[in-house]
């Protein structure tokens, strides 16, 4: 299989079924963004110093991505095609919910706003959490144009809520306090 098509050269691309549509389409933009957080948490994966605290949850997320990635990549009347083809994101909200609980409860209790950084690994959480957010706005952007399951967005809300307190929990097991924001 070759990595190039040249199907793209003009500036479009092919979604789930055939449809062509613009690369400026704000299709492209939420599921390039998704793209975008699975590179960064692949970097992530390699950052984390303390992998006991997230086990193989980082991999997973990565699964989920590129699920989610399919779905915001196939138009409606497409979708029903790409679900009967593959699984369901595995790693539900309520799961994800006692998993922020759980990382919530290795750091201390915030008494402020945190800055991003601390330890390498933690840093990293931030970005992707930030990555995450954006990801979100151009899901919701999207979602103003065509009909988008809810759980998609929550599940992306939900995703930016678990690595801040990856990157707090990061910092706690590893002795790092975080950087309190103070006000000037």
């Amino acid at each position: 299989m070759r990595i190039y098509t040249r199907t793209g050269d003009q500036g479009e691309t092919g979604l789930f079924g055939g449809n062509r549509v613009s690369k400026a389409h704000l299709r492209l933009q939420a599921y390039g963004t998704l793209d975008e957080l699975n590179s960064v948490i692949g970097i992530l994966r390699s950052k984390v110093s303390a992998p006991t605290v997230v086990g193989e949850t980082l991999k997973q997320i990565q699964r989920d991505l590129f699920a989610l990635g399919a779905v915001l990549a196939t138009p409606a009347e497409q979708l029903s095609a790409l679900e009967a083809r593959m699984s369901k994101p595995i790693w539900s909200v309520a799961e994800m919910e006692q998993d922020i609980d759980r990382l919530t409860a290795l750091a201390p209790p915030m008494t402020s706003f945190v800055l991003p950084g601390g330890g390498e690994g933690s840093a990293f959480a931030h970005w992707a959490r930030t990555v995450c957010r954006r990801a979100e706005r151009e899901i919701v952007t999207l979602g103003t144009e065509t009909d988008l399951k809810p759980e998609l967005m929550i599940y992306i809300n939900r995703l930016s809520d678990w690595l801040f307190a990856l990157s707090r929990a990061e910092n706690a097991v590893n002795g790092v306090v975080d950087v309190e924001w103070k006000q000037l």
